[in-house]
């Protein structure tokens, strides 16, 4: 691990890195409709001037490609083998959002050798002059990579629904992270709401709990109603932002995506591309040790 750091360190003399806002978008549990959150939020950050790069980071199950109508020939593992520079996996979504493949060969990133890591955090790196704010949509449940992704990430957004499962399990994930790895802060999304209040009462439901039991701090980030103009977008392989702009579900996504872009912005080491990705593999390297 000293060996990637210091490889690190040298590319980060040898160039001028941007501070990216990076966003982990995770759920207790699957069928929540994260994914569609973290493609809909990229596009509406990049319809908002924002320039945005999304990481498929869900190794088994990889679908930002198919929500969006994409059929990527190369992936992260083209990088690390040197058959690709990681400007040319990239996918080019709506407004210029960009697009980084997801690889099963990348499921356990501490499994890598030293030079391999370095090379993931030099690709990542390239990137940090071209990109204002990196999404990373995580697999759902608490595998040790998706640990490893949100410990990694600055901002941690825990997608919920109005089902007892989605609630317990996002708490459970919150537990977790609080108590075991120090996290504190967490924006909860409400999904699939039937109204604002709908969305208000379920980060109530959830706050109540975390408040009784964990020292975090919950922020309501919004809510996202539930609407048939998403169905259709899934269904036509589109961004509901882009094909139906005028729902109530991409008016609610353009004032989530707003609200982002007032988020304070943490002035700390953590705030560079190669230091989000060396932090998640050494997160996931102390995973598998343990």
């Amino acid at each position: 691990m000293h060996k990637v750091q210091d490889q690190a360190a040298g590319i980060r003399k040898l160039k001028r890195v941007n501070p990216v806002r990076v966003i982990a978008v995770i759920s207790g549990k699957g069928g929540v409709g994260k994914t569609n959150i973290a493609v809909n939020l990229g596009v509406s950050l990049a319809q908002q001037g924002k320039r945005v790069a999304l990481f498929d980071a869900d190794m088994g199950l990889a679908n930002v490609d198919i929500l969006l109508g994409m059929h990527p020939k190369y992936n992260l593992s083209h990088v690390l083998n040197g058959q690709k520079k990681m400007q040319e996996i990239i996918e080019t979504g709506p407004f210029n959002l960009k697009v980084i493949p997801a690889s099963s060969g990348l499921q356990h990133m501490s499994e890598l050798s030293s030079e391999e890591q370095a090379e993931v955090i030099h690709a990542f790196s390239d990137l940090s002059d071209e990109i204002d704010v990196l999404i990373v949509d995580t697999a759902a449940g608490i595998a040790g990579n998706v640990v490893s992704f949100a410990r990694a990430c600055q901002e941690v957004m825990v997608v919920v629904s109005d089902e007892p499962t989605s609630l317990t399990d996002a708490y459970a994930f919150i537990k977790l992270l609080n108590r075991d790895y120090g996290l504190y802060q967490f924006h909860i999304l409400a999904n699939m709401v039937q109204s604002p209040q709908h969305g208000r009462q379920l980060f109530k439901k959830l706050s109540n709990v975390t408040d009784d039991y964990l020292d975090v701090v919950l922020t309501y980030a919004g809510a996202i109603p539930f609407d048939q103009c998403l169905r259709k977008a899934v269904q036509k392989q589109s961004a509901v932002v882009d094909r139906f702009p005028e729902s109530r579900a991409s008016q609610a996504f353009r004032a989530i995506a707003q609200g982002i872009s007032n988020w304070p912005v943490k002035s700390q080491i953590g705030g560079h591309l190669e230091f989000f990705v060396e932090r998640m593999i050494q997160y996931e390297t102390q995973e598998h040790a343990a």
